[in-house]
C-alpha cells in the first residue's frame, strides 16, 4: 500500500528562491532513489470558506505563519512505508544532501515550526 510523508512549514517570502532551489534538488534525489512522486505546494487560498459551518485550524495557524510568509505543503509519495525507510536512508546518506557547501548554512525556513508524518494511504482513485 502506497505510503506519504507530508509536511507543513511557513517559508518567509525573502527565502522563497532559496527554498526553491533547495526543493528542487531534493525532488530529484527523492525521485533518483525510489520516489513515486515528489510534490512542493504554495499556499493560495488558506482561508476558504468551510463548507457546513465546519470549522478548524488554518494551515497558517498551524505553523504559525507570519504575513511575510508562505505556507508550504510538500509531499513525497512512495510504494511502502518500508520502502519510505530505504529511501529516505539513500536521500540522507546521498553525496547532494551531504554537500560541504550547505555545511554551516541556516536553513530557510524555521524547522521549530513544521509539521511532519507519514501517512498510509486510506483511499486512492
Amino acid at each position: 500500500m502506497k505510503y506519504v510523508d507530508g509536511f507543513v512549514i511557513a517559508v518567509p517570502e525573502k527565502n522563497m528562491d532559496a527554498y526553491r532551489a533547495m526543493a528542487k534538488m531534493g525532488a530529484e534525489v527523492w525521485k533518483k532513489h525510489g520516489a513515486l512522486e515528489y510534490f512542493e505546494c504554495v499556499g493560495d487560498d488558506l482561508s476558504p470558506e468551510m463548507p457546513g459551518g465546519m470549522t478548524g485550524m488554518r494551515f497558517p495557524q498551524m505553523v504559525k505563519a507570519k504575513p511575510d510568509e508562505k505556507v508550504i505543503l510538500s509531499f513525497i509519495v512512495f510504494k511502502s512505508r518500508a520502502d519510505r525507510d530505504r529511501i529516505n536512508s539513500m536521500v540522507m546518506n546521498d553525496m547532494a544532501m551531504n554537500n560541504p557547501e550547505f555545511t554551516g548554512k541556516e536553513m530557510p525556513f524555521d524547522l521549530k515550526r513544521m509539521a511532519y508524518g507519514g501517512f498510509t494511504v486510506l483511499v486512492e482513485k
